[in-house]
Protein backbone atom coordinates (compact mmCIF):
# COMPACT_ATOMS: atom_id res chain seq x y z
CA UNK A 1 0.00 0.00 0.00
CA UNK A 2 1.61 3.61 -0.83
CA UNK A 3 2.55 5.78 1.86
CA UNK A 4 1.00 9.30 2.21
CA UNK A 5 3.68 12.24 0.94
CA UNK A 6 5.10 14.52 3.81
CA UNK A 7 3.86 17.89 2.85
CA UNK A 8 4.15 21.57 4.31
CA UNK A 9 1.30 22.61 6.24
CA UNK A 10 0.46 25.63 4.22
CA UNK A 11 0.01 23.72 1.34
CA UNK A 12 -4.24 24.32 0.41
CA UNK A 13 -4.08 23.54 -3.20
CA UNK A 14 -6.47 20.56 -5.32
CA UNK A 15 -6.90 20.04 -8.26
CA UNK A 16 -10.80 18.42 -8.50
CA UNK A 17 -11.85 15.75 -11.03
CA UNK A 18 -15.64 16.25 -11.80
CA UNK A 19 -18.38 13.05 -12.34
CA UNK A 20 -17.73 10.98 -15.14
CA UNK A 21 -21.26 11.83 -16.86
CA UNK A 22 -20.16 15.43 -16.84
CA UNK A 23 -16.96 14.44 -18.79
CA UNK A 24 -19.16 12.74 -21.62
CA UNK A 25 -21.39 15.90 -22.04
CA UNK A 26 -21.35 17.82 -25.15
CA UNK A 27 -18.98 20.97 -24.89
CA UNK A 28 -22.02 23.52 -24.00
CA UNK A 29 -23.09 21.38 -21.88
CA UNK A 30 -19.65 20.26 -19.92
CA UNK A 31 -18.75 23.71 -19.70
CA UNK A 32 -22.03 24.92 -17.89
CA UNK A 33 -21.84 22.40 -15.14
CA UNK A 34 -18.12 22.68 -14.55
CA UNK A 35 -18.92 26.38 -13.50
CA UNK A 36 -21.37 25.35 -11.77
CA UNK A 37 -19.44 22.73 -9.97
CA UNK A 38 -16.44 25.52 -9.05
CA UNK A 39 -19.51 28.13 -8.57
CA UNK A 40 -21.50 26.09 -5.79
CA UNK A 41 -17.80 25.33 -4.10
CA UNK A 42 -17.48 29.49 -3.84
CA UNK A 43 -21.10 29.26 -2.28
CA UNK A 44 -20.63 26.08 -0.13
CA UNK A 45 -17.11 27.71 1.75
CA UNK A 46 -18.97 31.33 1.91
CA UNK A 47 -21.74 29.72 4.05
CA UNK A 48 -19.01 28.14 6.25
CA UNK A 49 -16.89 30.99 6.43
CA UNK A 50 -14.12 29.34 4.50
CA UNK A 51 -11.65 31.45 2.32
CA UNK A 52 -11.43 29.63 -1.27
CA UNK A 53 -10.46 30.87 -4.70
CA UNK A 54 -11.66 28.80 -7.32
CA UNK A 55 -11.17 28.93 -11.12
CA UNK A 56 -12.29 25.80 -13.85
CA UNK A 57 -10.54 24.72 -16.14
CA UNK A 58 -11.86 22.78 -19.69
CA UNK A 59 -11.40 19.01 -17.94
CA UNK A 60 -11.59 20.00 -13.82
CA UNK A 61 -11.68 22.75 -11.32
CA UNK A 62 -8.88 24.14 -9.36
CA UNK A 63 -9.16 25.29 -5.62
CA UNK A 64 -7.13 27.39 -3.33
CA UNK A 65 -7.95 27.12 0.04
CA UNK A 66 -6.58 30.27 2.84
CA UNK A 67 -5.15 33.14 2.71
CA UNK A 68 -2.78 34.88 4.80
CA UNK A 69 -5.00 36.50 7.01
CA UNK A 70 -7.50 33.82 7.14
CA UNK A 71 -6.39 30.11 7.36
CA UNK A 72 -8.13 27.07 6.36
CA UNK A 73 -7.18 23.32 8.07
CA UNK A 74 -6.95 20.95 5.66
CA UNK A 75 -9.21 19.02 7.04
CA UNK A 76 -11.62 21.76 6.89
CA UNK A 77 -11.13 21.56 3.16
CA UNK A 78 -11.04 17.91 2.72
CA UNK A 79 -14.70 18.13 4.25
CA UNK A 80 -16.20 20.55 2.50
CA UNK A 81 -15.07 19.16 -0.78
CA UNK A 82 -15.90 15.35 -0.20
CA UNK A 83 -19.66 16.34 0.41
CA UNK A 84 -20.22 18.68 -2.81
CA UNK A 85 -22.29 16.80 -5.39
CA UNK A 86 -20.31 16.95 -8.59
CA UNK A 87 -17.27 16.34 -7.42
CA UNK A 88 -15.38 12.62 -8.35
CA UNK A 89 -12.13 12.96 -7.07
CA UNK A 90 -9.81 15.92 -5.61
CA UNK A 91 -6.04 15.63 -5.04
CA UNK A 92 -3.90 17.67 -2.82
CA UNK A 93 -1.28 19.62 -4.88
CA UNK A 94 1.78 21.70 -4.02
CA UNK A 95 2.48 24.52 -7.24
CA UNK A 96 5.99 24.94 -8.25
CA UNK A 97 7.28 27.30 -10.84
CA UNK A 98 9.18 25.45 -13.55
CA UNK A 99 12.16 26.25 -15.13
CA UNK A 100 14.14 23.15 -15.34
CA UNK A 101 14.20 19.47 -13.78
CA UNK A 102 17.25 20.42 -11.62
CA UNK A 103 14.78 23.00 -10.20
CA UNK A 104 12.08 21.38 -9.70
CA UNK A 105 14.11 18.52 -7.69
CA UNK A 106 15.71 21.43 -5.72
CA UNK A 107 12.20 23.12 -4.87
CA UNK A 108 10.16 19.61 -3.92
CA UNK A 109 13.22 17.25 -2.26
CA UNK A 110 12.96 18.88 0.58
CA UNK A 111 9.16 18.27 1.10
CA UNK A 112 9.31 14.59 -0.49
CA UNK A 113 12.54 13.20 0.64
CA UNK A 114 11.92 12.03 4.29
CA UNK A 115 8.59 10.38 2.68
CA UNK A 116 11.12 7.56 0.74
CA UNK A 117 13.56 7.33 3.01
CA UNK A 118 13.34 3.13 3.56
CA UNK A 119 10.88 2.78 1.27
CA UNK A 120 10.42 1.70 -2.00
CA UNK A 121 9.11 4.42 -4.90
CA UNK A 122 8.29 5.63 -8.27
CA UNK A 123 7.89 8.69 -9.81
CA UNK A 124 5.10 9.69 -12.62
CA UNK A 125 5.10 12.55 -14.60
CA UNK A 126 2.59 13.90 -16.83
CA UNK A 127 3.94 16.74 -19.36
CA UNK A 128 1.83 19.09 -21.00
CA UNK A 129 3.67 22.41 -23.72
CA UNK A 130 7.05 22.41 -25.11
CA UNK A 131 10.29 20.74 -23.58
CA UNK A 132 13.06 19.52 -24.51
CA UNK A 133 12.35 16.13 -22.94
CA UNK A 134 9.53 13.54 -22.58
CA UNK A 135 7.66 12.79 -19.63
CA UNK A 136 9.75 9.38 -19.54
CA UNK A 137 13.18 11.04 -19.56
CA UNK A 138 11.28 13.41 -16.53
CA UNK A 139 10.73 10.67 -14.56
CA UNK A 140 14.52 8.65 -15.15
CA UNK A 141 15.90 12.33 -14.13
CA UNK A 142 13.83 12.74 -11.03
CA UNK A 143 13.54 9.37 -9.66
CA UNK A 144 17.61 8.96 -10.11
CA UNK A 145 17.84 12.77 -8.15
CA UNK A 146 15.59 11.06 -5.35
CA UNK A 147 17.66 7.62 -5.27
CA UNK A 148 21.06 9.42 -4.98
CA UNK A 149 19.97 12.02 -2.31
CA UNK A 150 18.23 10.12 0.13
CA UNK A 151 18.42 6.18 1.61
CA UNK A 152 15.89 4.25 0.10
CA UNK A 153 14.99 0.73 -1.34
CA UNK A 154 15.33 1.55 -4.43
CA UNK A 155 12.88 2.02 -7.53
CA UNK A 156 9.49 -0.14 -7.64
CA UNK A 157 7.72 0.27 -10.97
CA UNK A 158 5.01 -2.09 -10.17
CA UNK A 159 3.94 -1.54 -6.87
CA UNK A 160 5.82 1.06 -4.79
CA UNK A 161 5.38 2.02 -1.54
CA UNK A 162 5.12 5.32 -2.01
CA UNK A 163 4.49 7.24 -5.69
CA UNK A 164 5.94 10.79 -6.50
CA UNK A 165 3.20 11.89 -8.75
CA UNK A 166 3.79 15.48 -10.65
CA UNK A 167 2.87 17.35 -13.68
CA UNK A 168 4.36 20.09 -15.56
CA UNK A 169 2.84 22.47 -17.52
CA UNK A 170 4.39 24.64 -19.42
CA UNK A 171 6.15 26.78 -16.60
CA UNK A 172 4.14 25.14 -13.81
CA UNK A 173 4.73 22.09 -12.12
CA UNK A 174 2.16 20.06 -9.90
CA UNK A 175 3.14 18.02 -7.14
CA UNK A 176 0.35 15.78 -6.00
CA UNK A 177 -0.44 14.51 -3.02
CA UNK A 178 -3.37 12.45 -1.33
CA UNK A 179 -6.27 11.74 -3.24
CA UNK A 180 -9.68 11.76 -1.92
CA UNK A 181 -12.92 10.71 -3.05
CA UNK A 182 -15.84 12.91 -3.28
CA UNK A 183 -19.64 12.22 -3.51
CA UNK A 184 -20.07 12.26 -7.52
CA UNK A 185 -23.46 13.32 -8.95
CA UNK A 186 -24.35 16.28 -10.88
CA UNK A 187 -23.85 20.21 -9.31
CA UNK A 188 -26.74 21.22 -6.97
CA UNK A 189 -28.70 23.43 -9.12
CA UNK A 190 -28.01 22.11 -12.50
CA UNK A 191 -31.23 19.82 -12.96
CA UNK A 192 -34.13 22.55 -11.41
CA UNK A 193 -36.14 22.84 -8.44
CA UNK A 194 -38.07 20.49 -6.93
CA UNK A 195 -39.92 20.21 -3.43
CA UNK A 196 -39.06 16.90 -1.42
CA UNK A 197 -42.06 15.42 1.07
CA UNK A 198 -40.14 14.93 4.41
CA UNK A 199 -40.97 13.48 7.70
CA UNK A 200 -38.05 12.91 9.53
CA UNK A 201 -38.27 8.84 8.79
CA UNK A 202 -35.67 6.76 6.89
CA UNK A 203 -37.13 7.12 3.68
CA UNK A 204 -37.71 10.55 3.16
CA UNK A 205 -34.10 11.97 4.32
CA UNK A 206 -32.67 9.24 2.02
CA UNK A 207 -35.02 9.97 -0.95
CA UNK A 208 -34.06 13.88 -0.19
CA UNK A 209 -30.14 13.07 -0.77
CA UNK A 210 -30.65 11.12 -3.97
CA UNK A 211 -32.46 13.82 -5.93
CA UNK A 212 -29.79 16.50 -4.65
CA UNK A 213 -27.11 14.17 -5.81
CA UNK A 214 -28.26 14.35 -9.14
CA UNK A 215 -28.25 17.74 -9.39
CA UNK A 216 -31.75 18.75 -8.12
CA UNK A 217 -32.40 21.92 -6.07
CA UNK A 218 -34.32 20.48 -2.98
CA UNK A 219 -36.89 22.89 -1.42
CA UNK A 220 -38.29 21.17 2.10
CA UNK A 221 -42.03 20.47 2.03
CA UNK A 222 -43.82 19.48 5.53
CA UNK A 223 -46.78 18.25 6.18
CA UNK A 224 -47.37 18.76 10.10
CA UNK A 225 -49.68 15.74 12.02
CA UNK A 226 -47.83 15.89 15.17
CA UNK A 227 -47.43 19.32 16.84
CA UNK A 228 -44.75 21.95 17.07
CA UNK A 229 -42.24 19.31 18.41
CA UNK A 230 -42.51 17.33 14.83
CA UNK A 231 -42.20 19.90 13.22
CA UNK A 232 -38.60 20.98 14.70
CA UNK A 233 -37.64 17.52 14.59
CA UNK A 234 -37.78 17.27 10.75
CA UNK A 235 -36.74 20.91 10.44
CA UNK A 236 -33.34 20.09 11.97
CA UNK A 237 -32.90 16.97 9.94
CA UNK A 238 -33.88 19.04 6.97
CA UNK A 239 -31.17 21.69 7.94
CA UNK A 240 -28.59 18.80 8.22
CA UNK A 241 -29.04 17.22 4.53
CA UNK A 242 -28.87 20.71 3.28
CA UNK A 243 -25.83 22.95 5.12
CA UNK A 244 -24.04 18.90 4.36
CA UNK A 245 -24.50 18.79 0.87
CA UNK A 246 -26.22 21.63 -0.68
CA UNK A 247 -25.74 24.84 1.07
CA UNK A 248 -24.76 26.14 -2.36
CA UNK A 249 -28.12 27.25 -2.81
CA UNK A 250 -31.02 29.14 -0.87
CA UNK A 251 -33.84 26.60 -0.44
CA UNK A 252 -37.37 27.07 1.59
CA UNK A 253 -38.96 24.71 4.37
CA UNK A 254 -42.65 25.07 3.54
CA UNK A 255 -44.79 23.58 6.22
CA UNK A 256 -48.33 22.78 6.06
CA UNK A 257 -50.67 22.38 9.07
CA UNK A 258 -52.64 19.05 7.84
CA UNK A 259 -54.50 18.34 11.20
CA UNK A 260 -57.83 19.32 9.66
CA UNK A 261 -57.28 17.00 6.83
CA UNK A 262 -56.10 14.10 8.96
CA UNK A 263 -59.67 14.88 11.38
CA UNK A 264 -61.48 14.24 8.20
CA UNK A 265 -60.19 11.56 6.92
CA UNK A 266 -60.46 9.95 10.70
CA UNK A 267 -64.16 10.85 11.22
CA UNK A 268 -65.52 10.53 7.61
CA UNK A 269 -63.52 7.57 5.28
CA UNK A 270 -63.27 4.23 5.86
CA UNK A 271 -60.20 2.80 7.36
CA UNK A 272 -59.55 0.78 4.46
CA UNK A 273 -58.81 3.26 2.35
CA UNK A 274 -57.52 6.25 4.70
CA UNK A 275 -53.51 5.37 3.74
CA UNK A 276 -54.26 6.48 0.42
CA UNK A 277 -56.87 9.15 0.73
CA UNK A 278 -54.43 11.10 3.21
CA UNK A 279 -51.32 10.51 -0.04
CA UNK A 280 -53.84 12.03 -2.52
CA UNK A 281 -54.76 15.04 -0.49
CA UNK A 282 -50.60 15.31 0.37
CA UNK A 283 -50.36 15.33 -3.46
CA UNK A 284 -52.98 17.57 -4.41
CA UNK A 285 -51.38 20.17 -1.51
CA UNK A 286 -47.76 19.46 -2.90
CA UNK A 287 -49.16 20.67 -6.35
CA UNK A 288 -50.24 23.50 -5.41
CA UNK A 289 -47.14 24.15 -3.45
CA UNK A 290 -44.64 23.02 -6.44
CA UNK A 291 -46.83 25.62 -9.16
CA UNK A 292 -46.23 28.49 -6.65
CA UNK A 293 -42.86 27.95 -6.26
CA UNK A 294 -41.92 27.46 -10.19
CA UNK A 295 -40.61 23.68 -8.93
CA UNK A 296 -40.58 20.81 -11.40
CA UNK A 297 -41.67 17.71 -9.46
CA UNK A 298 -42.50 16.31 -5.86
CA UNK A 299 -40.37 13.79 -4.04
CA UNK A 300 -41.62 11.14 -1.75
CA UNK A 301 -39.95 8.28 0.35
CA UNK A 302 -42.20 5.41 -1.22
CA UNK A 303 -41.10 2.36 -2.39
CA UNK A 304 -42.72 -0.08 -3.99
CA UNK A 305 -44.63 -2.94 -1.19
CA UNK A 306 -42.97 -1.59 1.62
CA UNK A 307 -46.50 -0.74 3.15
CA UNK A 308 -50.17 -0.85 2.26
CA UNK A 309 -50.33 2.77 0.66
CA UNK A 310 -47.10 1.55 -1.86
CA UNK A 311 -48.05 -0.85 -3.58
CA UNK A 312 -48.69 -0.30 -7.29
CA UNK A 313 -52.76 -0.45 -7.45
CA UNK A 314 -52.18 2.31 -4.65
CA UNK A 315 -49.37 4.17 -6.25
CA UNK A 316 -51.58 4.52 -9.39
CA UNK A 317 -54.26 6.21 -7.53
CA UNK A 318 -52.03 9.00 -5.43
CA UNK A 319 -50.22 9.76 -8.69
CA UNK A 320 -53.35 10.37 -10.57
CA UNK A 321 -54.58 13.67 -8.49
CA UNK A 322 -50.89 14.55 -8.96
CA UNK A 323 -50.51 17.63 -11.39
CA UNK A 324 -46.69 17.77 -11.52
CA UNK A 325 -43.69 15.18 -12.03
CA UNK A 326 -43.68 12.98 -9.28
CA UNK A 327 -40.38 11.46 -8.49
CA UNK A 328 -39.60 8.16 -6.26
CA UNK A 329 -35.74 7.69 -6.14
CA UNK A 330 -36.69 4.74 -3.59
CA UNK A 331 -39.01 2.80 -5.73
CA UNK A 332 -37.27 -0.20 -5.73
CA UNK A 333 -34.85 -0.01 -2.97
CA UNK A 334 -34.86 -2.39 -0.05
CA UNK A 335 -35.53 -1.44 3.45
CA UNK A 336 -32.49 -2.36 4.81
CA UNK A 337 -30.75 -0.85 1.64
CA UNK A 338 -32.64 2.49 3.06
CA UNK A 339 -30.87 2.12 6.76
CA UNK A 340 -27.78 1.66 5.32
CA UNK A 341 -27.73 4.51 3.28
CA UNK A 342 -29.06 6.62 5.77
CA UNK A 343 -26.52 5.65 8.20
CA UNK A 344 -24.26 6.63 5.57
CA UNK A 345 -25.08 10.09 5.30
CA UNK A 346 -25.88 11.07 8.71
CA UNK A 347 -29.47 11.24 9.20
CA UNK A 348 -30.21 8.10 11.05
CA UNK A 349 -29.91 9.66 14.02
CA UNK A 350 -32.98 11.51 13.12
CA UNK A 351 -34.52 9.05 11.89
CA UNK A 352 -34.59 6.36 14.33
CA UNK A 353 -35.81 8.89 16.95
CA UNK A 354 -38.95 10.17 14.78
CA UNK A 355 -42.31 8.66 14.82
CA UNK A 356 -43.95 7.41 12.14
CA UNK A 357 -47.57 9.75 11.49
CA UNK A 358 -48.83 8.50 8.81
CA UNK A 359 -49.35 5.07 9.84
CA UNK A 360 -51.38 5.77 12.44
CA UNK A 361 -54.53 6.23 10.69
CA UNK A 362 -54.05 2.80 9.22
CA UNK A 363 -56.41 0.47 10.01
CA UNK A 364 -56.54 -3.03 7.87
CA UNK A 365 -56.06 -1.30 4.76
CA UNK A 366 -56.85 -2.09 1.61
CA UNK A 367 -53.85 -3.02 -0.42
CA UNK A 368 -56.11 -2.88 -4.10
CA UNK A 369 -59.12 -0.82 -3.55
CA UNK A 370 -60.72 0.57 -6.94
CA UNK A 371 -60.54 3.85 -7.79
CA UNK A 372 -64.38 3.89 -8.03
CA UNK A 373 -64.09 3.32 -3.90
CA UNK A 374 -61.22 5.50 -3.26
CA UNK A 375 -62.86 8.58 -5.18
CA UNK A 376 -66.66 7.85 -3.26
CA UNK A 377 -64.90 8.03 0.31
CA UNK A 378 -62.87 10.76 -0.67
CA UNK A 379 -66.34 12.97 -1.51
CA UNK A 380 -67.42 12.42 1.91
CA UNK A 381 -64.76 15.27 3.09
CA UNK A 382 -65.16 18.97 2.23
CA UNK A 383 -63.81 20.14 -1.03
CA UNK A 384 -62.21 23.22 -0.08
CA UNK A 385 -59.81 21.22 2.39
CA UNK A 386 -57.08 21.37 0.25
CA UNK A 387 -57.14 25.09 -0.77
CA UNK A 388 -57.49 26.03 3.00
CA UNK A 389 -54.31 23.83 3.74
CA UNK A 390 -52.44 25.27 0.75
CA UNK A 391 -53.95 29.02 1.89
CA UNK A 392 -52.64 28.44 5.74
CA UNK A 393 -48.82 27.25 4.49
CA UNK A 394 -45.53 28.39 6.24
CA UNK A 395 -42.47 29.13 4.26
CA UNK A 396 -39.43 29.68 5.98
CA UNK A 397 -35.79 30.29 4.67
CA UNK A 398 -33.87 27.20 5.48
CA UNK A 399 -30.66 29.08 6.69
CA UNK A 400 -32.85 30.20 9.21
CA UNK A 401 -33.88 27.22 10.91
CA UNK A 402 -31.12 27.08 13.70
CA UNK A 403 -32.74 30.31 15.15
CA UNK A 404 -36.68 29.07 14.19
CA UNK A 405 -35.78 25.70 16.13
CA UNK A 406 -34.76 26.90 19.47
CA UNK A 407 -38.14 28.13 20.25
CA UNK A 408 -39.60 24.71 22.00
CA UNK A 409 -37.84 24.21 24.96
CA UNK A 410 -40.25 22.68 26.79
CA UNK A 411 -40.14 19.10 29.44
CA UNK A 412 -42.69 17.76 30.20
CA UNK A 413 -43.01 15.84 33.61
CA UNK A 414 -43.02 11.82 33.81
CA UNK A 415 -44.47 10.06 36.28
CA UNK A 416 -45.51 6.51 37.45
CA UNK A 417 -48.70 7.36 38.93
CA UNK A 418 -51.77 10.02 38.88
CA UNK A 419 -53.23 11.44 41.86
CA UNK A 420 -57.07 10.95 41.68
CA UNK A 421 -58.05 14.74 40.62
CA UNK A 422 -55.21 14.49 37.29
CA UNK A 423 -57.21 13.88 34.25
CA UNK A 424 -56.12 11.60 31.98
CA UNK A 425 -56.44 12.76 28.56
CA UNK A 426 -56.97 9.63 25.81
CA UNK A 427 -55.39 11.30 22.18
CA UNK A 428 -55.99 7.86 20.38
CA UNK A 429 -58.17 8.18 16.99
CA UNK A 430 -61.61 6.99 17.55
CA UNK A 431 -61.37 3.66 16.06
CA UNK A 432 -58.20 3.03 18.39
CA UNK A 433 -60.45 3.96 21.47
CA UNK A 434 -63.87 1.49 20.45
CA UNK A 435 -61.42 -1.32 19.94
CA UNK A 436 -59.51 -1.43 22.91
CA UNK A 437 -60.94 1.05 25.40
CA UNK A 438 -58.88 2.77 28.60
CA UNK A 439 -59.30 0.79 31.50
CA UNK A 440 -57.53 0.02 34.83
CA UNK A 441 -57.52 3.82 36.16
CA UNK A 442 -60.06 5.34 38.78
CA UNK A 443 -58.95 9.06 37.20
CA UNK A 444 -61.81 10.66 34.96
CA UNK A 445 -60.97 10.10 31.31
CA UNK A 446 -61.82 12.59 28.52
CA UNK A 447 -61.34 11.75 24.78
CA UNK A 448 -59.79 13.98 22.41
CA UNK A 449 -57.93 12.85 19.18
CA UNK A 450 -54.71 13.96 18.86
CA UNK A 451 -55.56 15.93 15.74
CA UNK A 452 -58.43 17.82 18.31
CA UNK A 453 -56.10 18.96 20.65
CA UNK A 454 -54.50 22.17 19.60
CA UNK A 455 -58.25 23.49 18.89
CA UNK A 456 -60.29 21.69 21.73
CA UNK A 457 -57.25 22.04 24.80
CA UNK A 458 -58.03 25.19 25.90
CA UNK A 459 -61.85 24.55 26.50
CA UNK A 460 -60.70 22.14 29.62
CA UNK A 461 -60.88 22.78 33.20
CA UNK A 462 -57.20 24.58 33.67
CA UNK A 463 -57.20 23.94 37.49
CA UNK A 464 -56.56 20.24 36.77
CA UNK A 465 -53.29 18.31 35.71
CA UNK A 466 -53.98 16.67 32.69
CA UNK A 467 -52.24 13.17 31.56
CA UNK A 468 -51.68 12.66 27.63
CA UNK A 469 -52.47 8.73 26.56
CA UNK A 470 -51.85 6.80 23.98
CA UNK A 471 -51.27 3.28 23.02
CA UNK A 472 -47.00 3.76 21.96
CA UNK A 473 -47.02 7.18 23.43
CA UNK A 474 -45.45 8.74 20.34
CA UNK A 475 -48.84 11.25 19.68
CA UNK A 476 -48.93 11.55 23.78
CA UNK A 477 -45.38 12.79 23.74
CA UNK A 478 -45.59 15.02 21.13
CA UNK A 479 -48.84 16.51 21.52
CA UNK A 480 -47.87 17.35 25.45
CA UNK A 481 -45.13 19.26 24.09
CA UNK A 482 -46.98 20.82 21.78
CA UNK A 483 -49.55 21.93 24.19
CA UNK A 484 -47.58 22.71 27.07
CA UNK A 485 -45.58 25.36 24.47
CA UNK A 486 -49.15 26.76 23.27
CA UNK A 487 -50.74 27.25 26.64
CA UNK A 488 -48.22 26.60 29.85
CA UNK A 489 -50.69 27.79 32.18
CA UNK A 490 -52.30 23.64 31.95
CA UNK A 491 -50.65 21.39 33.99
CA UNK A 492 -49.14 18.64 31.79
CA UNK A 493 -48.05 15.33 32.74
CA UNK A 494 -47.37 11.72 30.59
CA UNK A 495 -47.82 8.28 32.32
CA UNK A 496 -44.32 6.61 32.77
CA UNK A 497 -45.82 3.83 31.31
CA UNK A 498 -46.93 5.23 28.19
CA UNK A 499 -44.48 7.74 27.00
CA UNK A 500 -41.88 7.05 24.27
CA UNK A 501 -38.63 6.01 24.89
Amino acid sequence: MQEPLLFSEHTMKFIIRLFPEISIKSKPVRNRLIRLVRQNIVNVCKHHNIAVNAYAQWDKVVAIFGTEEKPVSKEDAINELSRIPGIHSFMEVNEYPFTTLDSLFDSIKDVVGPSIENKTFAVRVKRKGNHEFNSQQAERIIGGKFKASFPNKGVCLDDPEVLIHLEIENQVAYLSGDKHLGIGGYPVGSQGDVFSLISGGFDSGVSTYDVLHRGCRVNYLFFNMGGTAHEIGVKQESYFIWDRYASSHRVKFVTIPFEPIVGQILERTHHGVRGVILKRMMMRVGSLVAKHFDAEALVTGESLGQVSSQTLRNLTHIDNVCDVLLLRPLVTADKQDIIDMSRKIGTIGFAESMPEYCGVISDHPNVCPSASFVEEEEAKMDPDLVQKAFESMKVVDIADIPTDTTKLKTEIEVVSELAKSDVILDVRAPDDVEKKPLTGFENEVILMPFYKTASDFNKLDQLKTYALYCDQGVMSTMQAKQLKEKVPAFAILMLKSFCAN
